[in-house]
C-alpha cells in the first residue's frame, strides 16, 4: 500500500547541508502541503509513495534554496550606477541623489520584482531585504512567490519615504501589521548603520526588536573610515557603541563586518551575533576583506549576502560562495581555509539561523518547508564531478540552476522563471526606469 504525497523529486545527488559534508546519491524528497515529509533512497521512495507530480533530475544536485542574508532589492534599477567609487563617494555622489529624485513606491515595487526574478533564477528562495517603502517590497516579493524578510528601516535624516526616525518606525510598523499574515514574509528592524542613526534611535530599534522577537539588521564596520569617525564622534568603535546601547545579541545581523579587531570578534562571539558576509560588494567598493575564516573558527554564525545590484552588480549567491571561499584562502594564505561545505552552509543554514528560521528552511530535512534548488551538472563544462559539494562552490554558476521550489511551489522549471509577469513586460518596465533615472 503506497502513501499519497503531492510531489516526489528524484535527484542524482542530494545535499541536505545538515549533517555536514553529506552528499546522498540517488535520493528523493517527498513533499506534501509545501513541507518535506521524507528524504530517502529513490528505490524506497518509488515503492513507498505515489505522487501527483514527479520530477526526475538524473544529472542534478538538489540542495536547499539559497538564503540571501543581505540585499537592497529595489536597487537593481540602479545596477551599474556609480561604478568604481568607494562607499561614501558612491553613496553621496550617486546613490543618495538618485534616490532623492526617484525613490517611490513604484520604484521599489518594480526594482524588487526585477531583483526577485534574478534571485529566483539563481536558486535564491529567501531574501533579507532593507530599503525604503518596505510595503512595496513586500507586495513585489509576494507577487513573485519568493520568501523574504522585509526590513523596517530606520535612518535619522529625511528622505522621500519618511521625515524622521518616528516616521520611519511608524510607517514600518504599519507595514508589518498589514502584511504579517502573509506566510511568505517575515520582518526585521533595520537601522541603516551606526553613522546614520542616533543613540536614541538605536536604543529604540533594540527595544522594538526584542518586543517583536524579530532580527536586527544593520550595516556595521564596513569601512576603516567608519571606525575612525566613530572613535572621533563617540569615543568607541561602532560595535562597542552598539553593545553599550543594547543591540548586540543572537538576533543581531551585522552586515559586512569587514574591519574587526580581536575585541570586536570576541564581542560578536560572546553575544552570539550573526554576520552577513558580502564578499563581492566589499571587493567592488574597495572596503576590504572580512576575516571570515577566523569568525567561523570562533563559532560565529555567518551567512552570505549579495548586497544591492548597484554595488555588486549581480544578485548571485553561487558567485558569492566562490568569492567567499577564495578570499578566505588568499587572506589567510591557507588553502584549507573555509572549505566548500562551510561556504554552502553559510549560503543556506547559516542565513536561515541568522533570520531565526533554521527550523523552517536552510536544510533538506523532514518537517521543513520545501524550499529547494536543483543545479544541473549535465553540461560538459561541469564534468567530471567527483564531489558535488565542491562543484556547487567552485564549478557551477547560476546559469546551471534548473529548478527552484518555494514551499513546494515551482518558481523555476527547466531554467524558466515562472512569474505572473512576463520577461517582456518586466524588461519594458525596466527600460522606462532607465530613461527616468538618467534624466
Amino acid at each position: 500500500m503506497t502513501e499519497a504525497v503531492d510531489q516526489l523529486i528524484h535527484s542524482r545527488w542530494l545535499i541536505p547541508v545538515s549533517p555536514a559534508n553529506t552528499a546522498l546519491e540517488h535520493h528523493s524528497v517527498a513533499i506534501r502541503a509545501g513541507h518535506i515529509v521524507d528524504v530517502l533512497p529513490q528505490a524506497d521512495a518509488r515503492a513507498r509513495y505515489r505522487a501527483t507530480e514527479i520530477t526526475e533530475l538524473p544529472d542534478h544536485i538538489l540542495l536547499p534554496g539559497l538564503v540571501n542574508l543581505h540585499a537592497h532589492a529595489a536597487m537593481s534599477l540602479m545596477r551599474g550606477m556609480g561604478d568604481d567609487l568607494p562607499l561614501m563617494r558612491w553613496l553621496q555622489e550617486t546613490i543618495w541623489p538618485v534616490e532623492g529624485r526617484h525613490a517611490s513606491k513604484s520604484f521599489v515595487h518594480d526594482g524588487t520584482l526585477l531583483a526577485a526574478r534574478e534571485m529566483l533564477r539563481g536558486g535564491i528562495t529567501t531574501c533579507n531585504d532593507m530599503y525604503f517603502y518596505p510595503e512595496a517590497a513586500a507586495e513585489a516579493f509576494t507577487r513573485a512567490g519568493m520568501r523574504a524578510v522585509v526590513g523596517i528601516i530606520l535612518i535619522d535624516f529625511p528622505t522621500p519615504y519618511a521625515s524622521d526616525a518616528d516616521d520611519y518606525l511608524r510607517k514600518g510598523l504599519n507595514m508589518r501589521d498589514q502584511w504579517r499574515a502573509e506566510p511568505l514574509l517575515g520582518f526585521s528592524i533595520a537601522p541603516h548603520a551606526p553613522y546614520t542613526v542616533s543613540d536614541g534611535g538605536l536604543e529604540r530599534a533594540a527595544t522594538l526588536a526584542a518586543e517583536l522577537d524579530i532580527p536586527l539588521h544593520i550595516h556595521v564596520h564596513e569601512t576603516a573610515t567608519e571606525i575612525s569617525d566613530s572613535l572621533s564622534a563617540h569615543g568607541v568603535r561602532p560595535l562597542a557603541r552598539l553593545e553599550r546601547l543594547g543591540l548586540l545579541g543572537p538576533g543581531l545581523i551585522a552586515v559586512h563586518a569587514v574591519h574587526l579587531d580581536d575585541t570586536d570578534r570576541a564581542m560578536l562571539s560572546h553575544n552570539a551575533c550573526s554576520v552577513a558576509h558580502c564578499p563581492t560588494s566589499n571587493m567592488k567598493l574597495g572596503s576590504g576583506i572580512a576575516p571570515i575564516a577566523d569568525l567561523v573558527k570562533r563559532n560565529i554564525n555567518v551567512g552570505l549576502g549579495t548586497d544591492g545590484a548597484a554595488s555588486n552588480n549581480r544578485l548571485d549567491l553561487l558567485q558569492e560562495m566562490r568569492h567567499a571561499a577564495l578570499l578566505a584562502k588568499v587572506a589567510s594564505l591557507d588553502a584549507s581555509a573555509l572549505p566548500a561545505h562551510a561556504v554552502l552552509h553559510m549560503a543556506t543554514l547559516g542565513g536561515a539561523h541568522a533570520l531565526g528560521m533554521a527550523d523552517k528552511i536552510g536544510s533538506i530535512a523532514t518537517g521543513k518547508l520545501a524550499d529547494l534548488c536543483a543545479v544541473s551538472i549535465a553540461d560538459p563544462v561541469t564534468q567530471p564531478c567527483f564531489d558535488p559539494i565542491s562543484h556547487l562552490v567552485y564549478v557551477c554558476g547560476r546559469e546551471h540552476v534548473s529548478h527552484v521550489w518555494v514551499g513546494g511551489v515551482p518558481r523555476v522549471q527547466n531554467g524558466q522563471v515562472l512569474l505572473q509577469i512576463s520577461d517582456k513586460e518586466l524588461l519594458g518596465i525596466t527600460s522606462l526606469w532607465q530613461t527616468k533615472l538618467v534624466n
